[in-house]
C-alpha cells in the first residue's frame, strides 16, 4: 500500500512511536525491509538518497520499490532522502516517489526557506509530502567541521516554528547531537531541545537523522520526547554485507547462495529497529 507521510506520521507522533526510514539499494535489501514490515505489521518508509545514487540509479530503485509497495498490504512510503538539487527532487516526484527530503540545511536560512517553500508547493501538487532539515546534522564519514562543536549547529526551537510556518513542510529533521554514518565518538543527544521543538511545532512530525549506532535507550528517550521518524541505513547495510562475508568465508560463493542470506540479514536488523521504535502492530 503506497502512502505518504500524512498517512502514517501524525499517528506515530500522537501515540509516541516512530516509523523507520530504511534505505534499500537493491532487491535483496528491499525484500528484507518490506518483509520485516509485513512480519511485524508495521508501517515503513523505504527509499534511497542522492548520495547513494552512484550505487543504484534512481529510476531502478523507484521501479523496484514502487512495485513492492503496491503489492503489500502494509503502509509503505517511497521516500527520496537528502535530495541535494531541485532537479533530482523533481525527477523523484515525476518517477512516483510519495515523499522527499530537500536538504538545503547548509544554505543560509532565508535561502533554505525559499527553496523549501517552492518545492513543497510543487510536491503537494503531486500528492507527495516534504521533509526539510533545520540546523545541520554532521557526517561521521568526512572531515565535517560541524563535528568539532555540533551544538553550534543545533536546531533553534523558535526558528523551527517560523521555518515551518513559512515553508509548510510536512516533517522536520532536527539537529540535536546525532551524525550520519558510523560514529567515531559517543553521541550526546540534547533531549531537552527535542522537547522544546516539539512544543513549538506540535503539529509537525520530527525526524532524527544519523540513527545507526545510537544506543537503544537514546532511541527510546528521543521517541518519547517527540521524534516520529528515524533514519537508518548503516546498520542494515552492514548487516547485509556481514552475511555475505560469512557465507563467502564458508565457501558459498554463488549469487544464489548469497541473495537470500542478505535478505534475511536485512530483515532481521530491520525488525530489531521496528520493535525498538515501537511501530510493530501499527499498520
Amino acid at each position: 500500500m503506497l502512502v505518504n507521510f500524512q498517512q502514517i506520521l501524525p499517528k506515530a507522533q500522537k501515540e509516541h512511536y516512530a516509523v523507520g526510514l530504511f534505505n534499500a539499494l537493491n532487491t535483496e535489501m528491499a525484500r528484507g525491509v518490506i518483509g520485516a514490515a509485513e512480519a511485524l505489521r508495521s508501517p515503513v518508509i523505504v527509499g534511497t538518497a542522492e548520495i547513494l545514487l552512484p550505487y543504484s540509479p534512481l529510476e531502478c530503485v523507484c521501479d523496484a520499490l514502487k512495485f513492492m509497495a503496491r503489492r503489500t498490504d502494509v503502509p509503505v512510503v517511497l521516500h527520496y532522502d537528502h535530495g541535494l538539487t531541485f532537479e533530482k527532487c523533481m525527477e523523484a516526484l515525476q518517477l512516483g516517489f510519495t515523499s522527499l527530503m530537500y536538504d538545503c540545511s547548509t544554505d543560509p536560512y532565508e535561502e533554505n526557506v525559499r527553496k523549501l517553500a517552492e518545492l513543497t508547493r510543487i510536491a503537494h501538487a503531486f500528492g507527495a509530502t516534504v521533509e526539510a532539515e533545520l540546523g545541520h546534522v554532521g557526517d561521521n564519514d568526512s572531515d565535517d567541521p560541524t563535528l568539532e562543536d555540533p551544538s553550534a549547529f543545533y536546531t533553534d526551537p523558535v526558528q523551527a516554528k517560523e521555518f515551518v510556518d513559512k515553508t509548510h513542510v510536512d516533517a522536520l529533521a532536527i539537529a540535536v547531537g546525532t551524525a550520519h554514518g558510523a560514529y567515531r565518538f559517543t553521541p550526546k543527544l540534547d533531549f531537552d531541545r527535542i522537547v522544546a521543538i516539539r512544543q513549538t511545532i506540535p503539529e509537525t512530525p520530527l525526524v532524527l537523522h544519523g540513527g545507526s549506532g545510537l544506543g537503544d535507550e537514546d532511541f527510546r528517550r528521543a521517541i518519547q520526547c517527540g521524534i516520529a521518524k528515524v533514519n537508518i541505513f548503516t546498520d542494515i547495510n552492514v548487516a547485509g554485507a556481514r552475511a555475505i562475508r560469512e557465507a563467502v568465508q564458508a565457501e558459498k560463493c554463488a549469487m544464489t547462495d548469497l541473495m537470500n542470506l542478505q535478505v534475511e540479514a536485512v530483515k532481521a536488523e530491520t525488525m530489531k529497529k521496528m520493535q525498538l521504535f515501537g511501530s510493530q502492530g501499527k499498520a
